[in-house]
């Protein structure tokens, strides 16, 4: 009984020392308002970071782009009533897309993708604030697509463009932009969050017509609406383009985490070309005419193997004649590719982003030697 009684005692001692320790806790932080002002900031201060402080800087040089195509569809075939003959009667009709965009200088030049104003009538560019103003196509490059636009406004925000020669796989990315016309919703771009996924990505030449080497993967949603605009690091800088992604296929036409950029110093590249001459000139001439090498011309020339392509015509004071190419020379390999078709030679000059005064590296087998010529790509006159 007698223990019974101290085990109470001890209870209820406890007891009360607890609820004093916690009364007093409580009074000393409601006597001390400074305490929860500090908390309090400390909370607030704690919710911006290098990617809000990136999103912030960026956000009002980012457009949305709505683009006004006309497209011609063949229709039905129309009897004349002068000369009783039928013909088809093309139709010409209105397409509406969007896209996205950056202001990358304060007297209005935009940057975006090719694909994206392609074949325009209309180019609406949305600032952020739901401002809207008319915007002209300085040049675009469909091989790398990319494009200037160019809007008739002064002291606008931009952003600066960073070095896509020095990113790292794992450091943050944010794509910036207009997915899905949400612009239009809210008048202010869209952000998404991921990291450097991959780098130098190529897949070469497709069947667009457009060349994506060396991109950009990220892992940033990237969703229809968001080509065009851009890619930007934690430093508030853009170091690429948002231009395709790839989908689970079937149904899936959204964004599953495998998104590309186009490397901001190519893009840098470009638009000084498209701010002075407003295209990219790939239209070249080298003078020099091949032909596959097959089984039985290999035979009848006795020629090492059926590699390369053979050369069968130069015109006079072509490139290629200033080059010293000669007529049977076998070129084997351009820039270090090699060739089995005249095909071959366009897609890697393509693959290689190269432009009338360019030169390319052409191996040469001639008399069982093998030799290096430069080729220049010469303008086509």
């Amino acid at each position: 009984m007698t223990k019974l009684f101290i085990k109470t005692i001890i209870i209820i001692w406890a007891v009360f020392i607890a609820f004093k320790y916690f009364t007093n806790l409580n009074a000393d932080s409601t006597d001390d308002p400074t305490s929860l002002s500090t908390e309090f900031s400390d909370i607030t201060s704690s919710r911006k970071t290098a990617i809000t402080r990136a999103i912030e800087k960026v956000s009002p040089s980012v457009v949305g782009i709505n683009v006004t195509q006309l497209k011609r569809k063949r229709g039905n075939l129309q009897l004349d009533p002068f000369w009783g003959l039928y013909y088809p009667k093309d139709k010409v009709y209105q397409v509406e897309s969007l896209g996205s965009g950056a202001i990358i200088s304060e007297d209005g030049y935009v940057v975006s993708n090719a694909h994206v104003v392609e074949d325009a009538h209309e180019i609406l560019v949305t600032l952020p604030g739901g401002i809207r103003l008319n915007a002209e196509l300085v040049g675009s490059d469909k091989l790398t697509d990319i494009a200037l636009l160019k809007v008739d406004e002064s002291n606008l925000p931009f952003t600066e463009l960073g070095n896509s020669d020095d990113l790292i796989v794992g450091e943050w990315a944010i794509a910036l932009g207009n997915p899905l016309g949400l612009f239009d919703v809210g008048y202010e771009p869209t952000a998404t969050l991921g990291i450097i996924s991959g780098l130098d990505m190529d897949f070469g030449l497709k069947e667009s017509g457009r060349v994506y080497q060396d991109m950009i993967q990220t892992d940033a949603s990237i969703n229809p609406g968001n080509s065009g605009g851009p890619l930007v690091n934690s430093l508030g800088q853009i170091i690429g383009i948002n231009t395709f992604i790839l989908t689970g296929g079937g149904y899936s036409t959204g964004s599953i985490g495998i998104g590309f950029s186009i490397p901001i110093n190519r893009v840098k590249e470009i638009i000084e070309e498209l701010k002075k001459h407003g295209k990219v000139e790939r239209d070249f001439s080298t003078g020099v005419h091949v032909q596959a090498i097959d089984s039985y011309l290999k035979q009848y020339l006795r020629l090492p193997s059926t590699d390369g392509v053979i050369i069968t015509d130069i015109e006079k004071l072509s490139a290629g004649d200033k080059a010293g190419l000669l007529i049977g020379d076998i070129i084997l390999e351009v820039e270090d590719q090699n060739i089995k078709s005249h095909t071959d030679i366009l897609r890697v000059i393509d693959e290689g982003f190269k432009k009338v005064g360019d030169f390319v590296t052409l191996t040469i087998w001639r008399d069982g030697n093998v030799i290096e010529l430069p080729l220049e790509l010469a303008d086509r006159k």
